[in-house]
């Protein structure tokens, strides 16, 4: 039996950071950061100061004598990894250039470009970015002889898509497809076959793509021990940031690298766990204790971010949810001036009018732009709010995507409108057959060419019939029959007695040839198709054609190509709009938490489904979008909204209002100015 010998700290002398550790964290924090060698688990509540915590325990292990190559800093970011290493290097003064820190993908990236020989590739493989990834899939459904004449086949994007789900959450490709692409169900085997060869072709090609980085470092320490003890004999610390946004991967990487005996503190939050939709796996952190039993559990409950009033109403908020590790945060700041406001309004357009009045109110009062936030579920939540913005002339920017009219859906189907209305416009012409397949800029121009050769196209008045003249076109034959169903769907958008109403316009779109091409392209259809509903909604609010259109021009600024991906410069200056996934880990002095109404937050989806872990996941949700605000808290919901064909319905307050005391919120009762 071997003899065990313990070696003592190494005495820093003059390299020690001269650090006060309690005078600089709290109780709590001070607890985590200065906790023995081991494995811990880190709660750290919103706003309680996670990355001090995690910044201060590496200064923390350094001051005690371990050396900077023994620690091992897992981010999801490059943003965190940066900031918290320079924090570092500001608070320590001996070289910390050994220290392995940085995200998931670029710590694998490192050990794999030194043992890549061991899966077959070398260790000058390149990476693939999604451009790459799409033109090999491309290459592939060509050599596949993919019958996709008739029924639409999913694009590279949303293929890429479901063999990363499958890959990063050891799900199966049928599950995958059952659960969230049930529409592609008929493409199963031809999926399988796909990824199969795209997984091949990495191969052949020596190529990884970012999935690879993280799957084939696992697959490297699983069945090389000694490689494997290699490197858990180097990373004695592992330190790891927002534990409960790890997927099945990652959490396996973890544990591979951390073994049996060397030191891991995991720092989260559950009740921030709101990623499960792209692999995130809230059990890994609920688990911890299951996979560590020896772990040590700390609490960091300080919130310094908000006003007690908000943090109450917060921490009632997420106790209705069962799966959650107990939590109760005490605010170190004072009272506010108000508690939360509820506040319902007669319609969407209502509560547009109070959020842009509101806001003009508070920069009267001294309030700063960038320090007011408009938050929801979805991005199409935000319409009439950019609308009424822009009318106000409003700074904002958007943070979960491109401004509502710029995005390539809503411009997509504006385009069919607009051809019809103005035959002469060659661009919308060219966007609407582009989206066919087999049709690229050359076979549309040739198109083009053919339809201004018409002399219909020249009248002042549509033609009754677009098919008449259109199917007698040349177009190639993977175009055929998609192509007919084109030239179909604009003759439904002409009557005898003019155009058919903008909003009965969208409908047809949609329903004859748009709907397949979302499911089609887009991974996230769902999102785009609530997209489209809210626009065929807004288009209900005009009989006029061209003033329509006219309105649609003004709020947009992007045109041209649909697959264009115009990006917003950062105004310094502005409100920001956004959704709540794209908010968490951001603040603001005063927030805005819009269309609070069942069906829109909770997502009617997850209503239908009566998942309870999904349900869970959007209480969450909930508990991060109060969580982002400093100082003011404003809850509103329209209790009336117009549906296409079915008139206004009555809308219910969202049923998350139903799981704390009333007495933490006060409603407001708002007035018509008329």
């Amino acid at each position: 039996m071997a003899r065990e010998y313990q070696l003592r700290p190494k005495q820093n002398g003059g390299s020690s950071s001269g650090i006060d550790y309690r005078a600089e964290l709290n109780e709590q924090q001070h607890a985590a950061v200065t906790s023995k060698p081991g494995h811990a688990l880190v709660i750290a509540g919103a706003g309680s100061g996670k990355t001090r915590t995690l910044t201060y325990r590496v200064a923390y292990l350094l001051d005690q004598g371990v050396a900077a190559k023994n620690i091992l800093l897992l981010t999801f970011t490059n943003k965190a990894s940066r900031e918290m290493l320079e924090r570092v290097r500001e608070l320590i003064p001996q070289d910390t250039s050994d220290l392995w820190g940085g995200t998931f993908h670029s710590v694998c990236n490192r050990i794999l470009r030194r043992h890549a020989d061991e899966l077959g590739f070398t260790r000058n493989f390149s990476i693939l970015d999604t451009d790459d990834q799409k033109s090999i899939l491309k290459a592939l459904i060509a050599e596949a002889k993919i019958d996709t004449k008739n029924r639409r086949f999913p694009k590279p994007d949303v293929l890429l898509s479901i063999f990363s789900l499958s890959e990063n959450t050891k799900t199966s490709i049928r599950d995958i497809i059952d659960v969230s692409y049930p529409y592609f169900e008929e493409w199963h085997d031809e999926i399988k076959r796909l990824h199969r060869a795209y997984t091949a072709k990495k191969l052949d090609s020596n190529s990884m793509d970012f999935d690879d980085l993280l799957i084939l470092t696992l697959k490297l320490l699983s069945k090389d021990d000694d490689l494997r003890d290699l490197y858990q004999r180097k990373f004695r610390y592992v330190l790891v940031d927002e534990y409960q946004d790890t997927n099945t991967i990652q959490c396996e990487l973890i544990d591979a690298l951390v073994g049996a005996n060397n030191s891991l503190m995991v720092v989260g939050d559950d009740a921030q766990s709101i990623y499960s939709w792209r692999g995130a796996d809230m059990n890994n952190i609920l688990s911890f204790h299951a996979r560590y039993p020896d772990a040590a559990v700390y609490k960091i409950e300080t919130n310094y971010r908000s006003r007690p009033e908000i943090l109450e109403l917060s921490n009632a908020a997420i106790k209705a949810n069962e799966s959650q590790i107990p939590k109760d945060l005490r605010a170190a700041r004072e009272k506010g001036a108000m508690i939360p406001a509820v506040i319902p309004l007669s319609d969407p357009r209502a509560q547009a009018d109070f959020v842009t009045q509101r806001i003009e109110d508070l920069i009267g009062e001294g309030v700063d732009l960038n320090e007011i936030a408009v938050l929801y579920r979805a991005h199409y939540q935000s319409m009439e709010i950019q609308m009424e913005l822009t009318t106000r002339d409003i700074p904002f920017q958007i943070t979960s995507g491109l401004r509502f009219f710029e995005q390539a859906h809503i411009k997509d189907v504006s385009a069919f409108i607009r051809f019809v209305v103005n035959r002469k416009d060659e661009v919308s012409f060219k966007r609407i057959a582009g989206m066919l397949p087999g049709i690229g800029p050359k076979s549309a121009d040739n198109l083009w060419k053919a339809w201004i050769a018409c002399p219909v196209s020249q009248h002042e008045d549509p033609p009754l019939s677009f098919s008449e003249y259109l199917n007698t076109f040349k177009v190639p034959k993977k175009a055929a029959h998609h192509w007919e169903q084109l030239c179909f769907t604009l003759d439904e958008l002409v009557t005898r007695e003019g155009f058919q109403a903008p909003s009965e316009m969208i409908f047809s779109i949609t329903e004859g040839v748009y709907d397949d091409y979302m499911r089609e392209s887009f991974d996230n259809y769902e999102q785009r198709k609530q997209d489209v509903q809210q626009l065929m909604q807004y288009a209900q609010g005009y009989t006029d054609i061209n003033e329509f259109l006219s309105q649609l021009s003004l709020m947009s600024s992007a045109d041209g190509d649909p697959k264009a991906n115009t990006k917003q410069e950062k105004i310094e200056d502005a409100v920001t709009l956004s959704t709540i996934h794209q908010a968490k880990g951001l603040e603001w002095k005063v927030v805005f938490l819009v269309w609070l109404a069942d069906g829109m937050f909770p997502n009617q989806r997850i209503l239908e489904t009566e998942d309870a872990d999904q349900f869970e996941e959007e209480r969450r949700l909930f508990y991060v979008a109060l969580t982002r605000a400093k100082d003011e808290l404003y809850l509103t919901y329209p209790m009336m909204n117009p549906r296409s064909y079915t008139g206004e319905i009555m809308q219910t307050p969202s049923r998350f209002f139903e799981d704390f005391d009333q007495n933490l919120v006060e409603e407001w009762q708002v007035q018509s100015g008329w």
